[in-house]
């Protein structure tokens, strides 16, 4: 019996769908639904009924998927221990901007520095797109945020920073009220097809702000640098972002109460790296769990307000 076709099982019952566990594991429903005829025949029972558009376990099928999760675990474990015998670091990972323009390489360098032979690829992508990778396998873990939905208990997640709105402004508008500020300066706006830009949204909507709108932009980096060149103001989260303080931006925080956006770490409970996965895991929780740095530090002459 092929162990990838338990994988297949799994993707299935968390999708409830053959064509979307296809469409996860990138392979076609016509070999998803072999595969698991392939199954039902090893051990001759029914894994799967239909309930309208769809698929749910039998009592069997129940039975398989719990004996599977900790059967892939193991076979993960022995894997590593085989083919890692040095305990030589592996890790595909995934990480959103923030993360990858923020505390990641600060964690790749606190890594490298206790396991110098590390080897670690990093692809950057939304929430939704790495969520989707680590799922199918292609992603050994994920820096994002928890996605907008109960996580299947096939995977892990440990919450590692909460970043809360704040209003961004030059340095010398520090002493003004923040919802001032959003009144009544132009507005460099976060993307509202993001989950920052639409939590600034609905605070502005909340307080009955109707900002000027200057800019929409996806990066906090570029936010940030019109910002503290004096373009304008804006709303976002408190990013942990290590060149923050170096720039002249004032972080206000906000009157009212807003939202946060939770990053943390996000992996499978199968994955065969799980023990490269902790270490990385480590390092995140000592980095990116202290504090944000200041709301002021030394500028930089070239980004001072004009």
């Amino acid at each position: 019996m092929e162990t990838s076709y338990l994988r297949t099982f799994i993707a299935v019952l968390e999708s409830g769908s053959m064509s979307e566990a296809a469409r996860r594991l990138g392979i076609t429903p016509a070999a998803v639904a072999q595969q698991v005829r392939v199954l039902e025949r090893e051990f001759s029972v029914p894994l799967l009924r239909r309930a309208g558009r769809t698929v749910v376990p039998t009592e069997a099928g129940h039975r398989l998927a719990g004996r599977a999760q900790a059967l892939l675990s193991d076979l993960g474990s022995l894997r590593s221990a085989i083919a890692d015998p040095e305990g030589t670091l592996e890790l595909d990972i995934g990480a959103t901007n923030t993360m990858l323009n923020g505390p990641l390489p600060i964690v790749l360098e606190a890594l490298v520095r206790q396991h110098p032979a590390a080897r670690i690829l990093v692809r950057t992508g939304l929430t939704v797109e790495l969520y989707d990778e680590v799922v199918c396998g292609r992603l050994d873990a994920a820096l994002c945020l928890h996605p907008a939905f109960v996580l299947p208990k096939t995977l892990q997640w440990v919450p590692l920073r909460e970043e809360r709105l704040v209003v961004l402004a030059p340095m010398r508008w520090a002493h003004r009220d923040p919802h001032e500020l959003l009144s009544v300066e132009p507005l460099v706006r976060y993307n509202r097809e993001l989950g920052g830009g639409q939590a600034a949204e609905r605070y502005l909507r909340g307080a009955g702000i109707v900002p000027h709108e200057r800019f929409e932009i996806s990066s906090l980096a570029a936010i940030a640098m019109l910002v503290a060149r004096g373009v304008g103001v804006s709303i976002a989260p408190d990013a942990a972002s290590a060149w923050w303080p170096t720039l002249p931006l004032a972080r206000l925080p906000l009157p009212n109460a807003s939202g946060a956006r939770c990053f943390g770490l996000l992996w499978s409970r199968t994955s065969t790296r799980t023990r490269a996965i902790e270490v990385l895991l480590d390092h995140a929780q000592r980095i990116m769990t202290e504090p944000a740095g200041p709301a002021t530090g030394d500028s930089d002459p070239a980004l001072a307000p004009k």
